[in-house]
């Protein structure tokens, strides 16, 4: 069965949504900006973890709205999770480990354009396309391997969300979990980095959707070709497909 990467699944979901806002995107790879912009400076942004910390005290997410975030994190020499949460403030709609380490995404990031594919060639009448359970990964355009979907968050997963609770978007380092509560130990392993961002959902059919990061630098439209670096382009979109 071919991949839908090469096929007309991927090319409907670049397709202007319905709102008007153009979805397409752009190859010219420059730069960048926004929140890998960020990213970047994040051996800067240690001290940030007292902050993130203090936000996921609070009972309660500060986000102004609902709007559906994306989050990925892991150990710098650990593999990377992908979150997608329609409210910070509930369990994930949609949580996997992808087959790729920390450190990888980190060199995708710094050609300032990440695209994620999952595609999933199983399918059920009873379950919505967040809810199959095994994906093939691919980042930008190279397959990187097969993931499981989980069914409930790690102690460490459980962590780390819980400490980005009252974050809307943004980038940096946070602190290891306890080991008493099952976390890594301190140290260069034990280092947490996330990214977390905003994004606009298009759903294509039951069996596709896609997730573009509205950048704030663009004025919240994620297709503005009248922005500086990268031609507009999202920095982040992630396609799911199901294969029929």
């Amino acid at each position: 069965m071919p991949s839908f990467i090469d096929g007309p699944t991927l090319r409907a979901l670049l397709r202007p949504s319905t709102n008007g806002r153009r979805t397409k995107i752009s190859d010219s790879g420059g730069g960048g900006g926004g929140i890998f912009k960020m990213f970047k400076l994040m051996p800067m942004l240690s001290s940030g973890c007292k902050m993130v910390a203090l936000l996921g005290k609070h009972n309660r997410a500060l986000l102004a709205d609902h709007a559906t975030t994306v989050t990925l994190f892991g150990h710098r020499r650990g593999r990377v999770s992908l979150a997608i949460h329609e409210d910070t403030r509930s369990p994930p709609l949609f949580l996997i480990e992808l087959p790729m380490l920390t450190s990888a995404l980190h060199r995708e990031i710094s050609s300032g354009v990440v695209k994620l594919a999952l595609e999933s060639d199983t399918r059920s009448a009873r379950r919505r396309l967040v809810e199959e359970y095994v994906w093939a990964v691919y980042c930008n355009g190279r397959k990187a391997g097969y993931a499981i979907r989980r069914k409930e968050a790690s102690d460490d997963e459980r962590h780390v969300l819980r400490l980005l609770r009252g974050v809307s978007m943004g980038a940096g380092v946070l602190p290891a979990a306890p080991e008493k509560e099952g976390g890594v130990p301190a140290g260069p392993d034990g280092e947490l980095t996330y990214v977390r961002a905003r994004v606009e959902r298009v759903v294509g059919s039951k069996d596709s959707e896609a997730f573009y990061m509205i950048n704030p630098e663009e004025g919240g439209n994620a297709g503005d070709n009248s922005g500086a670096g990268g031609g507009g382009a999202p920095e982040l979109s992630i396609f799911l497909v199901r294969m029929k």
